[in-house]
């Protein structure tokens, strides 16, 4: 007898392993680790991962397994493998790791579908009576019987036939109508067959012989060509002269656009110097994670792309992970043009039915590329040559609800897995791969020239302080303003940067100092201009603009900071011939709109982009020569100890986004905080000082990566029972870890309280505790009582990357 070890779809801890089931017999020879299975648990039937398959279980009364849902693992045993690391590593439940590997419209529970590829003549006896007449038949009827399963997985095997889910939501599958003629005898007299009477019916069966001999035509091809109807065509489908059959049309994001190659660039020595040591690796099918440090503009994706073409001359297939904001068009474009159909392409903008699309050519090795955002890292490849990371040092990359995971550290994992190199670059990487790369820990690879010699643009430094004093209230420096109207006169593009989105930050009454708050989390409401309204960027709380402050009745109501919105207002006013293009979360909330603006704006449609964090990186157009940053230092004053790093390598992507052409590029950065040691080295692009400087820095205050960081957060409506259960956790980690380890805290968090929940943290700093994956882990399961019953929430982020 076979047994199968089933992780069950139930996050919880005590359901946090594998429960035993026996397989049925006609179900031996077709269940497999990494198939999702129906299972009775208690008294409902839940869906579960099969983890494994034994001979022997340890029960006296063991459940039968009910049905397959998967006709082939979504899974693969390095997958299998990978979920049990990031469950153990950050602190989840394994079902919860496996879900996040798996596309969302497959999440549920799917009806499955068996097509055939060949005549009924050639089926097998036993899978005969359920094709007869069609080409399709429901799963759960042929799987009855053990021969008719066993007969099914032979032939799905050689791919005869093709098991596919037939999705309840509107994920399915696109199929497209098609019918064929009969056993292929197109050199028929229809007319002498079908009665002269039959006019429309001969039309349709002497176009097809003539145009699709021995092949399937679209439906809606014949009825437009033969202009006739479809009852015409169903007709002749049951006197069984044409067979109809439906055949899958991907969802295709791309389907309407042509990617042409522009002539290939040669590689410069310094590309050829740090593409050298990736193809050793590749060739000698050796792990090997390599830094790539490459000044904006550097040609670090002609690196990637002449990475992945050593990858597919050797027969492997690569992943290509950038983050989810710089996924722009341009990315995608040139990786399309290069390897064409050899790609697929994953990420949050593309409906849940295209994501099940694209994840399928890969699952079914129909494509050798995946370029996506941060879960493109589990692209179920079975053949890795390479993994890519770009920007490696963006914040994105780290999941912020469970499973906590950091694309990096799993594209890491991976890379040992299959002995391969990941690449990680970026012009600003973060100081914790910098810090490993100077230790030998990462193969360290610099591009310190941009590709033609093209200069670094020059950066000036506006100290707004200076222009309060001249009287100068706007969001534009004089000079600034100046380069504006210069540019504009020669034609060439401008490129504002405002690091925060909304009309402006928060609204205050100047009378008696009043700032409306969320009533549901502690932190002020931003304004929105569009529909006059206050809203939480926390829960989504909003509410109109009041006339008059509540607190004292004055009308003195005034905005404060400035927003996308109210730049735009203020250049049409000062600059009424610029035509500008808008760029932040409200104008790029619908599917396809990014794409729209950065074409306009690449066709010279307006003078001036402006935008939030969007717009920082991966721009690539050849007139912008002016790059503004309106409020440079909203960043540094964050309680975040990367808010120095955050703010150097903004402005250092920013400014990279000038001057990249045959035309000198200018870069003004506007700040109250000019003398910060971030903004001057950003200034000089330079890099390495910003690195030396911000470590002593890190050293200083015990932070990465001189130290590893947890950050536990404790959340409950009732705030004493917070700051106890805090306490209590403090208390007992003490105890626990070693004494090098430190642990700060409870503390309030700096946002106190979220949906109407109250927030402690407590942090551990420490070097080496090979012993707290495990004490974190008991932690956990020591709290599941109370986190079950009484709605309290513990979060456990190893590593974090924001302390709000």
């Amino acid at each position: 007898m076979m047994y199968a070890k089933v992780i069950v779809d139930v996050a919880a801890a005590r359901t946090d392993k594998a429960f035993d089931y026996l397989i049925p017999e006609e179900l031996e020879e077709m269940v497999h680790p990494g198939m999702r299975v129906m299972v009775p648990f208690g008294p409902r039937s839940i869906q579960g991962f099969v983890w494994g398959v034994t001979e022997h279980t340890e029960l006296t009364r063991v459940k039968p397994v009910k049905e397959i849902l998967d006709p082939s693992p979504v899974l693969t045993g390095e997958m299998l493998k990978l979920g049990e690391w990031i469950a153990e590593e950050t602190v989840c439940f394994l079902i919860t790791a496996y879900q996040s590997m798996v596309p969302s419209a497959i999440r549920a529970k799917p009806k499955k579908i068996i097509r055939t590829n060949v005549e009924n003549a050639e089926l097998p006896e036993v899978l005969k009576p359920f094709f007869e007449g069609k080409t399709e038949a429901a799963w759960d009827d042929v799987v009855q019987t053990k021969e008719a399963a066993s007969a099914l997985k032979e032939m799905t095997a050689d791919g005869s036939v093709m098991v596919d889910y037939l999705l309840k939501d509107k994920t399915g599958k696109k199929m497209t109508r098609m019918v064929r003629i009969e056993g292929g005898k197109t050199d028929e007299d229809y007319s002498r067959i079908l009665g002269a009477k039959a006019v429309k019916q001969i039309q349709v069966m002497n176009w097809i012989s003539r145009h699709y001999a021995d092949q399937a035509v679209p439906v809606r091809e014949v009825q437009e060509n033969a202009q006739v109807t479809s009852g015409v065509l169903q007709t002749l489908i049951k006197k069984g002269f044409l067979l109809e059959e439906s055949i899958e049309a991907y969802r295709d994001p791309y389907q309407n656009r042509v990617f042409t190659e522009s002539k290939r660039p040669s590689l410069t020595e310094q590309q050829e110097e740090a593409l050298a040591p990736v193809q050793h690796a590749l060739l000698e099918q050796r792990y090997e994670p390599c830094l790539l440090h490459g000044v904006t503009g550097s040609g670090k994706t002609e690196v990637y792309l002449r990475s992945i073409e050593s990858v597919l001359k050797e027969g492997k297939e690569a992943i290509v992970l950038v983050p989810e904001i710089s996924l722009t068009p341009q990315m995608v474009e040139r990786f399309k043009a290069r390897f064409g159909s050899e790609v697929a392409v994953l990420h949050s903008a593309l409906s849940s039915g295209e994501k099940y699309d694209e994840w399928r050519k890969i699952h079914r090795r129909e494509v050798k590329v995946a370029v996506g955002a941060r879960s493109a890292v589990f692209a179920p490849f079975s053949n890795l040559g390479l993994l890519i990371i770009d920007e490696e040092h963006e914040g994105s990359y780290k999941q912020e609800d469970h499973p906590r995971y950091h694309a990096r550290q799993v594209a890491l994992w991976r890379g040992r897995w299959h002995s391969c190199p990941v690449l990680m670059g970026s012009a600003t990487p973060s100081l914790e791969s910098y810090a490993r790369a100077s230790r030998n820990v990462y193969r360290l690879l610099e591009m310190p020239r941009r590709v033609n010699e093209a200069v670094m643009p020059e950066v000036e430094v506006m100290d707004m302080r200076e222009e309060l004093k001249k009287g100068n209230r706007s969001a534009f420096s004089e000079q600034l303003l100046e380069k504006m109207q210069d540019r504009l006169e020669k034609k060439e593009q401008i490129v504002l940067f405002l690091n925060r989105r909304g009309y402006s930050t928060f609204v205050m009454c100047r009378s008696c100092g009043y700032t409306p708050s969320c009533p549901h989390c502690e932190i002020t409401l931003t304004y929105h201009h569009t529909g006059r309204k206050l809203k939480c960027h926390y829960c989504g709380y909003g509410e109109p603009l009041m006339q008059t402050c509540p607190d004292c009745g004055s009308e003195h109501i005034r905005f404060f900071g400035t927003g996308t919105q109210k730049v735009e207002e203020e250049i049409t006013r000062l600059l009424p011939e610029a035509d500008v293009i808008r760029m932040d979360v409200d104008t790029t909330s619908r599917k396809g709109s990014h794409e729209k603006l950065l074409d306009s704006f690449r066709k010279g449609e307006a003078d001036i982009l402006l935008g939030t964090q969007m717009i920082a990186k991966g721009l690539d157009f050849p007139k912008i020569t002016l790059v503004g940053v309106l409020a440079a230092d909203t960043m540094l004053h964050l309680p975040d100890f990367r808010a120095s790093e955050r703010t150097f390598q903004l402005l250092t992507q920013v400014s990279g986004r000038a001057g990249r052409d045959k035309l000198p590029g200018e870069v003004i950065v506007q700040t109250y905080t000019p003398e910060h040691y971030s903004i001057q080295h950003a200034k000089r692009h330079d890099f390495h000082s910003f690195a030396r400087e911000e470590m002593a820095q890190r050293k200083r205050g015990g932070y990465p990566p001189y130290f590893y960081l947890t950050l536990i957060t404790v959340a409950h409506e009732d705030a004493a029972k917070v700051m106890k259960t805090a306490a209590r956790i403090a208390d007992h980690l003490r105890k626990q870890v070693s004494p090098e380890a430190r642990i700060l805290g409870p503390t309030v968090s700096p946002i106190a309280r979220i949906k109407d929940r109250y927030r402690y943290q407590c942090m551990i700093k420490y070097k080496n505790e090979p012993e707290l994956i495990r004490i974190l882990n008991d932690l956990n399961a020591q709290y599941q009582k109370e986190m079950a019953e009484e709605n309290l929430t513990i979060s456990i982020d190893m590593e974090p990357q924001m302390f709000m």
